[in-house]
């Protein structure tokens, strides 16, 4: 991989709820659960945090280091539903970078329990005129960074000797992702680990304003047009919120979902059908 490793930190951040001091942090630490979600900043994978806290699981949320400021928000939403959180700053398509940020959950948070792999970024444009430099960037962090992520967390998940869960956030623009999900559930099966993607639709967030923005450039259409276009294209038509796709995951990273691994998830309102 072409990408370097970004700068990275930890900050943990203790629980607000009270609790007997007859009881140990280490005895808090096993009874409590963790899980990773990666492009946490903002968008579904803030959402994600958030409803995985209010599931109870103590969080740490990882982005880039230049979205260190939305990190820090992130941790503190998380601190005020009253569950620990560890901030780590770093790029997913260094597999050295996702094995610091177990490393530095497990040790603030205790054993690793789920993986949400969800960062991803989106490119624009038409094929013909894509850069090869932003088609490797795509792949590393799209591509590159769920197989980092699925291989790290499997080894953490045999290391403890736990039934972990593994989630890959998958779109159009990842379609290896499925089969990145499928071939990683097959192999971790025999540990007990599930593996399984979400995929969202069209969700109002920050990126999908970059796409919109630049579609218009390419077919001249005025900014929210393509969006209502899309739109009107979805069964129950709606545009998709971070929080749709967070109650997905929120399933699949909870025990209900034991018996389910190697799928990938439409949540997207009926735009595409199986």
């Amino acid at each position: 991989m072409l990408a370097s490793v970004l700068s990275r930190w930890t900050r943990t951040v203790k629980s607000t709820v009270p609790y007997s001091r007859s009881f140990s942090t280490t005895y808090l630490r096993a009874q409590s659960k963790s899980a990773i979600v990666t492009g946490a900043g903002r968008g579904i994978g803030r959402a994600i945090a958030l409803r995985l806290a209010q599931d109870g699981f103590d969080i740490c949320v990882n982005d880039l280091s230049k979205n260190e400021e939305d990190v820090n928000n992130v941790v503190n939403e998380i601190q005020l539903l009253g569950r620990s959180s560890v901030a780590f700053c770093g790029d997913v398509s260094s597999m050295e970078s996702v094995q610091e940020m177990i490393a530095a959950s497990v040790e603030g948070l205790g054993p690793l329990n789920v993986m949400v792999a969800n960062a991803g970024i989106a490119q624009v444009g038409w094929p013909m005129n894509v850069k090869e430099a932003d088609m490797r960037r795509m792949f590393e962090t799209n591509v590159f960074g769920v197989v980092n992520s699925n291989i790290a967390a499997g080894q953490q998940f045999i290391k403890q000797g736990t039934k972990g869960k593994i989630l890959n956030a998958a779109s159009a623009s990842k379609a290896a992702v499925r089969s990145i999900t499928q071939s990683f559930a097959i192999e971790l099966g025999r540990w007990g680990i599930t593996v399984n993607g979400y995929a969202p639709g069209i969700v109002q967030s920050a990126m999908w304003e970059h796409i919109d923005a630049e579609l218009s450039k390419i077919n001249g259409l005025p900014k929210g047009e393509n969006f209502n276009a899309f739109t009107n294209s979805i069964a129950l038509r709606r545009t998709s919120t971070p929080e749709d796709a967070a109650k997905l995951v929120s399933y699949l990273a909870g025990p209900d979902s034991d018996y389910v691994t190697g799928q990938t998830i439409l949540v997207d309102g009926g735009l595409v059908f199986n």
